[in-house]
């Protein structure tokens, strides 16, 4: 008798993608035999199924399930270009290099190894430096001092859940759901649980931005929002997979809502912009119809659709889209994006307070100050500028 032919990494991602791909009309495209990998994904239309290859597939499952930034001091940037010396430290990471060293908050950065961080290419020439150098050198200005702080690069687990207070109003931002951050043993989900659980009796409204945050793993995101409701539907998906002897599978489950947790009833806008997606909307949607909490801003991005990760034969990385999800209502909203409440000509800060003052009434000790001038695009609300760069999504890990 004939041997069968042992799978190769191609038939293996072949085959992968024939019982899991959402959009079954595409696989027909897709040669049943072949030696590139790359050229199999690259027939499907979907952006977001790809493959990583071995050599780079441990780097990326880090880089979705962590907020890991490799080889950092832990600090995060403004630029103002108007200045001589732009670039200013908007956060310092308690837990890193730069936070044991005590280096300030908002303390403006002079130069890193002897280089001046001059000009419109600020930052750029900073990270320039900090890549290429283990043993970083950095001077700081700060409240008319100037010091110098001498540090030593490490992989960083940066914060996901930040609490800023402007104008006597909480600002909670979330940029990302990962499994595991600074808090390594419950990631955003932990972070996000322990501010909520320190601020039980609050009574006072604040704002959750959602701006920029591109998503992650789909448990963190829906158990979230768990914590702002007590009872019904958080979210609803479908997906294509398959049984143990390969037979196609239809899948659905909805995620329903239990009650107890500590940001139920309580005074909470949304804030979200075009940048909002997968995971994020996920969140941002099951607040707005599960838990009476508006959306401000502009509409976000509208990805309805989800992938799970596979490891492969050789080691790679598979992602590929399978899941489709639905709010806690049943509404599709991929491609359409979740619509505010609230919506504003630009999603800012001033925005999500406007809006929190329309729904509870005046909030905080005064009107922010974020207010435009004629030439002043940006208002006074900086570009936050991270080293770390997330590939977001609406993440399910598939069996290996």
């Amino acid at each position: 008798m004939d041997s069968t032919p042992a799978p190769t990494e191609y038939t293996y991602n072949y085959w992968l993608l024939q019982k899991t791909y959402l959009f079954e009309d595409e696989l027909p495209l897709l040669d049943e035999q072949g030696d590139s990998v790359n050229e199999l994904y690259n027939k499907l239309s979907d952006p977001y199924t790809r493959y990583i290859p071995p050599s780079k597939s441990e780097a990326a499952i880090s880089h979705i399930n962590t907020s890991i930034v490799p080889g950092d001091v832990g600090m995060e940037y403004s630029q103002f270009n108007q200045m001589e010396h732009p670039l200013v430290i908007y956060r310092v990471y308690p837990e890193s290099p730069a936070g044991r060293a005590g280096i300030p908050r908002y303390g403006n950065i002079l130069n890193v190894n002897g280089v001046e961080i001059t000009g419109d290419r600020a930052f750029n020439i900073y990270d320039s430096v900090l890549t290429h150098n283990k043993e970083i050198s950095i001077t700081v200005s700060y409240a008319g001092d100037t010091a110098t702080y001498e540090l030593i690069k490490e992989d960083v687990y940066a914060p996901t859940v930040f609490v800023d207070t402007l104008d006597g109003i909480e600002i909670i931002t979330i940029t990302g759901f990962k499994l595991n951050t600074v808090d390594k043993k419950n990631g955003t989900l932990g972070e996000l649980t322990t501010y909520l659980e320190s601020t039980r009796n609050s009574t006072a409204p604040r704002l959750i931005d959602l701006r920029g945050n591109p998503g992650g793993h789909v448990n963190h995101c829906t158990a979230m929002a768990d914590l702002f409701m007590e009872k019904g539907n958080i979210s609803t998906r479908s997906w294509r997979s398959f049984a143990g002897d390969g037979t196609p599978l239809y899948n659905k489950v909805t995620v329903v809502a239990k009650p107890g947790d500590a940001g139920e009833k309580k005074k909470f806008v949304a804030l979200v912009n075009g940048g909002s997606a997968s995971c994020a909307e996920i969140f941002a949607v099951a607040l707005q119809e599960g838990a009476n909490i508006p959306i401000a801003g502009t509409v976000s991005y509208g990805k309805g659709i989800g992938q799970s990760t596979w490891k492969t034969m050789a080691g790679g990385l598979s992602l590929i889209t399978n899941l489709e999800f639905l709010t806690p209502k049943g509404n599709s909203y991929h491609k359409k994006g979740i619509i505010p409440n609230y919506p504003c000509s630009e999603a800012s800060l001033q925005c999500g307070f406007d809006a929190l003052e329309s729904k509870y009434g005046k909030t905080g000790s005064q009107k922010t100050a974020f207010k435009k001038s004629a030439t002043d695009s940006d208002a006074n609300e900086p570009q936050i500028l991270r080293r770390y760069k997330d590939l977001g999504g609406a993440i399910i890990e598939g069996e290996e």
